[in-house]
């Protein structure tokens, strides 16, 4: 499937090219909790690399393609290196870790819904895998920078809808024969839009309805500090 959509260097750019700007979005939060460089390649290889690691391993792709192309590795720590010694240049940290997070949720629901339904899951199924690809590697930079994940926020703009929806609508291209170079760039640009229009406008999805909870949002300035 993946193969007959573009040629194995394409495959191989697209790939390394999601894993950078999680990467980037991983070291940046390192900048921001103040870890070393071991904590920032830390944070860097695990929102890289996280989510296509849980896919492959449901799916059955094993090894994971993260043990089996040393570039996959390498990019985490290209991207350490430059955030290492570039960050001062970034004026809002936490803007570009969002602009970076929202292109590699983009390119991640795309390739882990064709990956899963190439793998023989079906259309529900691999636009869940296609989700977690997405998803589980900024769950994982969360948990490991001791922050709630946004995915679970309910004070937070919306993480996983973008996905969903990016996803939802590869396995529909996948369902009527559409799916192809152009129609994955827009499922991509679709979940990256929306994303960043979610964190300009601040949408957020809905709580329980008739919820009798006191907590209260928190202030703009504490949530990102």
């Amino acid at each position: 499937m993946l193969q007959s959509l573009f040629t194995p260097s394409v495959l191989h750019a697209l790939d390394l090219a999601g894993i950078f700007v999680f990467a980037i979005s991983g070291a940046l939060l390192a900048v921001r909790k103040n870890f070393d460089v071991f904590g920032m390649a830390v944070l860097a290889e695990v929102t890289a690399l996280g989510g296509g690691l849980l896919r492959d391993l449901i799916i059955g792709a094993v090894p994971p393609a993260a043990f089996t192309d040393l570039g996959y590795l390498l990019m985490p720590l290209v991207a350490t290196v430059l955030v290492f010694f570039l960050h001062p240049v970034v004026e809002r940290t936490q803007a570009a870790v969002n602009v970076f997070d929202a292109a590699g949720l983009g390119l991640f629901c795309v390739a882990g819904t064709t990956k899963a339904y190439e793998y023989g899951l079906g259309l529900p199924q691999s636009a869940v895998l296609g989700l977690a690809t997405a998803v589980g590697g900024g769950v994982l930079r969360d948990v490991l920078a001791d922050e709630a994940p946004s995915l679970l926020r309910w004070d937070r703009d919306l993480y996983a809808v973008p996905a969903i929806v990016g996803s939802t609508m590869v396995a529909l291209f996948l369902h009527f024969h559409l799916l192809g170079p152009l129609t994955s760039a827009l499922a991509a640009l679709a979940a990256f839009v929306l994303r960043l229009l979610a964190l300009r406008y601040r949408w957020r999805a809905p709580r329980a309805w008739n919820r009798r909870s006191t907590a209260s949002e928190e202030e703009p300035e504490k949530a990102t500090a």
